[in-house]
């Protein structure tokens, strides 16, 4: 699906260099988690996201990629959060779009916000307030967000907090913040399923693997700037089925099209495996890989391939399906193709049973993993990586 970007702004000099410092890869909201009553139409939704690396000039993306009609956002604030619903009010910011501040996205489309000066610190939670006009009947959001939204009734965009406001775990409509960099930063984005998208890390925790990898780059004080970017979507698959657009679908938009980019991590395959009774699975996947590979070197980006960890015991284990993740994991690690290896399966694999996640690491369904195990795959990263 082609998007066309409303908001290519005045206001953005022509010598400004932007990086990605948050996102989270949209999808047509399934019915069980668009937003709860009273909705989003004429009322206000305010959102926490956890941002990698700071700087001192912004712009924020808003989409309306699945939507089948119009949404007006009629007012946006950017505020520092103060916990919970509450916001830092000396530090609220009205966002506009050409100069003005309503919004009316067409389906199928996204707008970037004027650009803005804030000085946001490396690794914070900012809150994105947006108080709707009308909205269509599809939602585009991310329903795996593992952070709480508060929805109030009417426009309460400058509120300093949200007492009675309805809570649930879900983005809708934001899609990613870039902020202005110099040539010291860059981004790796990282495509994936739930283990990427935090499932069994802790809700409003920031203890996903791409962001325990994002503290660890940042202690870390590398000679870059290097910002981690969660294309993660829960269930997805690369090839067919699964939740929200394929990753063969959503690699150019999720992908490719984040500024700065620099790596990607490819750490996708397990739900293709799991849904599949063709022994051909495995072989279509290396050949999926293949392409985001060929991809990602036309654009100059460094792509690394993650193994697929353990699901032995899980709801996908079976005997044909752990041939596939061996055989696709054995490509990954011996093929060449990848300018690196990270070996999640190593990290995260009990050592007396490989088929098996480490129980110390595993949320009790054998299939994701718990803080401690993502905690282990960011760990199991060279940093050196990045360097390069």
């Amino acid at each position: 699906m082609a998007l066309v970007c409303l908001a290519r702004q005045k206001s953005f000099a022509a010598n400004e260099r932007w990086v990605a410092t948050w996102g989270c890869a949209p999808q047509l909201v399934e019915q069980r988690n668009l937003p709860p009553p009273p909705g989003l139409a004429g009322n206000t939704l305010r959102q926490v996201v956890h941002v990698t690396i700071g700087g001192k000039r912004l712009r924020a993306r808003f989409s309306n990629a699945f939507g089948d009609g119009s949404m007006t956002l009629a007012e946006v604030h950017f505020a520092l959060s103060a916990g919970g619903g509450a916001i830092q009010a000396n530090t609220d910011l009205a966002l506009k779009f050409h100069g003005v501040s309503s919004v009316t996205i067409p389906p199928e489309e996204m707008v970037w916000s004027d650009a803005f000066d804030f000085n946001l610190a490396a690794m914070t939670n900012v809150a994105m307030t947006i108080c709707f006009g009308k909205v269509p009947a599809a939602i585009t959001g991310h329903p795996g967000s593992r952070a709480t939204s508060y929805l109030f009734p009417g426009d309460a965009g400058t509120a300093a907090n949200m007492p009675g406001a309805v809570t649930t775990q879900h983005w809708y409509v934001l899609t990613g913040i870039d902020t202005v960099a110099d040539d010291s930063a860059a981004a790796v984005i990282v495509l994936g399923d739930s283990i990427t998208d935090g499932r069994g890390s802790t809700t409003d925790g920031n203890n996903r693997w791409p962001d325990d990898l994002a503290q660890r780059l940042l202690t870390n004080k590398l000679p870059s700037r290097i910002a981690v970017i969660n294309e993660g979507i829960g269930g997805n698959a690369v090839l067919s089925g699964g939740l929200g657009p394929t990753a063969m679908a959503r690699f150019d938009r999720d992908v490719l099209e984040q500024r700065g980019a620099k790596w990607i991590v490819v750490f996708e395959g397990v739900n293709d495996i799991s849904a599949s009774r063709d022994a051909s699975v495995a072989t279509n996947l290396i050949a999926a890989y293949g392409k985001f590979i060929d991809k990602s070197r036309a654009k100059g980006l460094k792509v690394f391939g993650a193994t697929i960890t353990p699901f032995g015991r899980s709801q996908y284990s079976s005997p044909e399906h752990e041939a596939a993740r061996k055989t696709v994991n054995d490509w990954i690690r011996a093929s060449g193709r990848f300018d690196a290896v990270i070996d999640f399966d190593a990290a995260v694999r009990d050592p007396s049973e490989p088929a098996n996640l480490l129980p110390v690491y595993d949320t009790g369904d054998n299939l994701h993993l718990n803080p401690s195990g993502y905690r282990a795959m960011a760990d199991a990263m060279d940093l050196k990586l990045f360097g390069q």
